[in-house]
């Protein structure tokens, strides 16, 4: 396990106890961050600077030479007669990032001994400038607004002999922005979509190809696909990553026991062959079915923002669609921007869905609410069973989405908004190798509270650096061990962390939505984006009347800067 992201406090509080002394770090939030953005980057050196002559040249270097206004590489200009009193001028430029969005540039300027202008173009229409004396070293910091490709260059003007020099780079932003996607079936091992139509062995994996397949571009970063797990005869669980070239983590996407199918949304990065690989940990051959909502690259789309989950749709209460159970093989439309917070002209929107109280076996479809009912589902259920999911679904330019009741019975929806996607958003989808950062069954983790208690909540809390423009966290939550029915509800605290020794935080209000549901004995998946707030803690809270255990795996951030 790579602890490259563990809380910075952790602490079960129990109404008005005492929580726990916070846990150290073994890495902070910042680390992680940093070892997944930097591995964009360039570095230019000194060799390819751009060397050229200014009007001017010859009066300042005492002579005429109709040759001196053509660009030379430094190496040509070092040896050319006309070089003037600064020949050796060059620029050694490199860009790195800590950051989804940020730059960090270093720039090494070769010179004689005279005053210089220093001009950085970051390629988004924004310029920094500075000025240098002879041989320097200059550090600079930049945050782009949007995902993408950019030229930099460094300009570097010596006046006093007419001569300038520049050198740059391309540098692509670490952070992604996301494209919605119709739901689109991309694998069924029982048809043979995919992949041969057999199943996957017990400790076996199948690849998905993504890039390229369903109109999903070359250049994917990162793929949102509802897994689902079904004709299983085992417990086991299922783990999703990029496959070919890279270790597979020691986390869960979804997990699953015999006879049940179950269906989880993942959030997982592309390989560079365009594929992911689904990892089959149970003992017995499973089908497995996966469908995408969308995709990340680094061309400028959809940035995220997080809100405290809230209740758009209960059909029980008649709250944004009509009461009573959603009737067999019919949808209901919703509207979901311009309400609540969230603003009109959002291009998708991150959901929590709940089905309960089916009448029988079924699933439900979220979808646009100007599209048509795709093939792929979100939700598998049995009868009389509540299951939730994570959805990420396209929005029609109402403002409006549709939820498709695929069962041949009645059932009643529950739909929690999260966050929402829009062009105006800000922050970029930062993936991480997936670690475990909790498990309330293991005091390896620096767990000291023993079971997720009935009506009680565990406080998470990150470093106050490591949350600078942090949107949200991409977790994945799985509560086991349980004892009788209840559900999980996930929220940023409204209090920071009580200092070490200090009296606990005032009890944050209950919330009202619901993230995952269990009965007794249940293994319950399901992912989460979840806000870290203002004060960069985030709230599990136990709805039910027994205790469980809850396991979180983290994926990566929404990021802004």
């Amino acid at each position: 396990m790579t602890a490259a992201l563990v809380a910075a406090g952790l602490g079960i509080i129990p109404g008005t106890a005492q929580a726990a002394d916070p846990v150290p770090a073994a890495a902070g939030v910042a680390e992680a961050i940093a070892k997944a953005a930097t591995s964009e980057g360039f570095h230019s050196p000194a060799d390819r600077t751009i060397r050229t002559t200014l009007p001017g040249a010859a009066a300042a270097n005492g002579k005429t030479n109709a040759k001196t206004a053509a660009p030379q590489s430094a190496p040509a200009a070092v040896a050319a007669a006309d070089a003037g009193a600064n020949p050796a001028l060059a620029v050694d430029v490199s860009g790195t990032s800590y950051t989804a969005h940020g730059i960090e540039l270093t720039t090494l300027i070769t010179s004689a001994d005279f005053a210089l202008g220093v001009v950085v173009d970051w390629g988004d229409g924004k310029t920094d400038t500075a000025t240098a004396q002879g041989n320097t070293e200059l550090h600079h910091s930049h945050t782009y607004d949007k995902s993408g490709e950019y030229q930099v260059k460094v300009t570097v003007t010596d006046t006093a002999n007419a001569v300038q020099a520049a050198n740059g780079g391309a540098f692509l932003t670490p952070g992604s922005d996301f494209t919605p996607h119709t739901p689109t079936r991309l694998l069924d091992t029982r048809d043979g979509t995919g992949a041969p139509a057999t199943k996957v062995p017990g400790l076996g994996s199948v690849r998905v190809k993504i890039a390229g397949n369903a109109a999903v571009p070359a250049g994917v970063t990162a793929v949102a696909l509802n897994v689902t797990v079904t004709e299983t005869v085992d417990s086991g669980y299922v783990t999703a990553w990029p496959g070919t070239g890279y270790d597979r983590p020691g986390t869960s996407n979804l997990n699953y026991t015999a006879g049940r199918s179950v269906p989880n949304l993942v959030i997982v990065p592309v390989g560079e062959d365009g594929y992911v690989e689904l990892y089959n940990g149970g003992p017995q051959p499973v089908d497995l079915i996966a469908d995408v909502t969308g995709y990340f690259t680094r061309a400028s789309a959809g940035g995220y923002t997080s809100m405290t989950p809230a209740r758009f749709v209960d059909t029980r209460e008649g709250l944004g669609a009509t009461r009573g159970k959603l009737a067999a093989r019919t949808a209901f439309t919703t509207r979901i921007g311009g309400l609540q917070g969230v603003p009109q002209g959002i291009t998708a929107v991150a959901l929590n869905v709940t089905v309960t109280e089916p009448g029988g076996p079924g699933h439900l479809t979220a979808f646009s609410g100007d599209g048509p009912v795709p093939t792929a589902s979100n939700l598998n259920f049995a009868s009389g069973q509540t299951v939730a999911n994570a959805v990420i679904v396209p929005v029609a330019a109402d403002g409006t989405i549709k939820v498709f009741n695929g069962s041949w019975s009645a059932a009643h929806v529950v739909v929690d908004v999260v966050g929402y996607y829009s062009k105006d958003g800000k922050a970029a989808f930062l993936p991480f190798t997936p670690f475990r950062t909790l498990d309330t069954r293991e005091e390896a983790y620096g767990w000291p509270g023993g079971r997720f208690r009935a009506r009680e909540y565990i406080t998470q809390g990150f470093t106050p650096e490591a949350a600078t423009g942090v949107e949200a966290y991409v977790l994945n939550t799985t509560v086991t061990g349980t004892g009788g029915t209840g559900y999980l509800s996930v929220a940023p605290s409204p209090h920071p962390l009580p200092a070490e020794g200090a009296p606990a935080a005032p009890a944050a209000p209950r919330p009202g939505s619901s993230t995952l549901n269990w009965t007794a004995g249940d293994t319950v998946p399901n992912l989460v984006q979840a806000s870290d707030g203002d004060h960069g803690v985030i709230t599990f809270w136990n709805q039910g009347y027994q205790d469980a255990d809850l396991v979180l795996d983290v994926f990566g951030v929404y990021q802004s800067k």
